[in-house]
């Protein structure tokens, strides 16, 4: 009998999640633009000098070896529904039964003028390596004034990205910069931006608290109840008409799903992919949609975050519901398990909130050391990202401190 034939774009956490529990029921062919999996969540780590490029990116053929999945390196470029084919940029065309969008989220700018003249984003390897080679290139530039020049960065969003983020680069001036030319470390200002009145507004108030206190003892300006009104040439004007200077600008404030979803013509709501509580997307029921891009409400009535667990289970109920399909079964609906959120401030310092349990400190951070080393895809890519992690923690010295941009 043939295999229902599964076309899924987009090679994340649930895009693979997806490939790996559906490659024995189905035909599956995975689709992205690059070979590798980015694993997102380190990828400040390799903004700030922490972690190399490759400890956070894996191929996807390796990571689908063992099954039958085949892979696509291309982009898709429309969708044919009368004869259910998707087309890719590399003039392929690709047969489904059934079609998971899976293509992930990019940075978003809230309507705010000049974020993408003037701002970093931080969804790609290659924005992490310009964000650490503009830090990077700065800093030589001070140690060649020999002067007073002050050098400002500031980082837009107050949510977990950011302030990791800001607490890594704080870090990094204290650590290995210092070291290299104190003077020069000591003219760095770090700035967190957040347009809330708290940082870490999706924890308890209590864990935004600490996470500021633990912020400001690095030396982090953290500014809240500060919205951005414009971002220019190194300048930030805030909605009350104050004006920060910013040599360098960071984008963390927030992220939709990717521009795709408007060139594959599929329905939107708001910035996502709109989508059935089955996660079919809206008018298309062989369409499935999952992770940053797809629109899913969780039982509060509020969109589902845009992290890695909700993708990864979105990706194996859709199997399930691939399964229940193939079968003549009736369809249930998705429902999100939240385990928990962390979110690290540097060396020692980090929060977690699992339920009604609330943890900051050491405890926290060894929490959140091990479960991203879990979810890091390779052996290898563990066992070089502990090996940085050691020797950054036992030398205070970071020594991926390359200008290896395009440049």
């Amino acid at each position: 009998m043939n295999k229902p034939k599964v076309v899924i774009l987009g090679g994340g956490f649930g895009g693979l999640a997806a490939a790996r529990a559906l490659h024995k029921l189905t035909d599956v062919t995975v689709v992205d633009r690059h070979n590798f999996q980015t694993f997102l969540p380190l990828l400040y780590q390799v903004s700030t000098a922490g972690l190399a490029a490759d400890h956070v990116a894996y191929p996807i053929r390796g990571a689908l070896r063992g099954t039958k999945v085949k892979f696509r390196m291309g982009s898709p470029i429309a969708i044919d529904h009368k004869n259910k084919e998707v087309k890719l940029d590399s003039s392929e065309v690709l047969k489904f039964d059934h079609l998971i969008v899976a293509l992930g989220s990019v940075t978003a700018d809230f309507g705010v003028a000049g974020v993408s003249e003037f701002a970093l984003g931080m969804k790609t390897v290659h924005e992490a390596l310009t964000i650490r080679a503009e830090i990077m290139r700065r800093f030589e530039d001070l140690c060649r004034f020999e002067d007073d020049t002050k050098f400002s960065i500031a980082v837009v969003g107050g949510g977990p990205t950011g302030v990791e983020m800001a607490g890594a680069i704080a870090e990094l001036i204290r650590g290995p910069l210092k070291h290299d030319m104190p003077k020069v470390a000591g003219n760095i200002q770090v700035s967190l931006i957040e347009a809330g009145p708290r940082v870490l507004p999706s924890f308890a108030s209590s864990l935004s608290a600490r996470t500021k206190k633990d912020l400001e003892k690095l030396g982090v300006k953290v500014l809240v109840n500060a919205a951005v009104e414009k971002l220019e040439h190194r300048k930030i004007t805030l909605k009350d008409g104050s004006v920060l200077q910013s040599e360098i600008t960071i984008w963390a404030a927030g992220v939709k799903g990717s521009d795709a979803m408007s060139q594959l013509a599929l329905p939107v709501a708001g910035n996502r992919i709109a989508v059935e509580p089955t996660m079919q997307v809206k008018n298309y029921p062989y369409i499935w949609a999952l992770g940053d891009i797809a629109g899913a409400i969780g039982a509060d009535g509020k969109g589902l975050p845009m992290v890695a667990p909700v993708a990864i289970q979105q990706g194996k109920f859709i199997a399930k519901q691939i399964a229940r399909v193939s079968e003549n079964k009736p369809l249930t609906n998705f429902k999100y398990l939240d385990k928990g959120s962390m979110a690290t401030i540097g060396r020692n310092k980090a929060v977690v909130q699992v339920r009604g349990i609330k943890i900051a400190g050491p405890i926290a951070w060894l929490a959140w050391l091990w479960l991203h080393l879990f979810y890091l895809l390779g052996g290898r890519n563990k066992i070089g990202t502990m090996a940085d992690w050691t020797w950054n923690y036992l030398t205070f010295d970071r020594g991926n401190r390359h200008i290896m941009d395009s440049n």
